[in-house]
């Protein structure tokens, strides 16, 4: 869906991946170098996770 660069060298990627159960999450993996931190989350998960960076890039926005 989306590859994100991020600071220090940082890369966040965005999939959806459905299972063979029907079951679609979002798929987010950061690379840091060699390693690899990749969690599947739910839409509900997602909203909550994008609503608490979304208060946190406002407030920084106006720092």
């Amino acid at each position: 869906m989306e590859k994100i660069a991020a600071p220090y060298g940082r890369e966040v990627t965005l999939k959806e991946v459905t299972f063979d159960s029907g079951m679609t999450l979002l798929r987010v993996t950061i690379r840091e170098g060699k390693r690899i931190t990749s969690v599947d989350i739910d839409a509900e998960t997602a909203a909550r996770w994008a609503g608490a960076m979304q208060g946190w890039a406002d407030k920084a926005e106006t720092a």
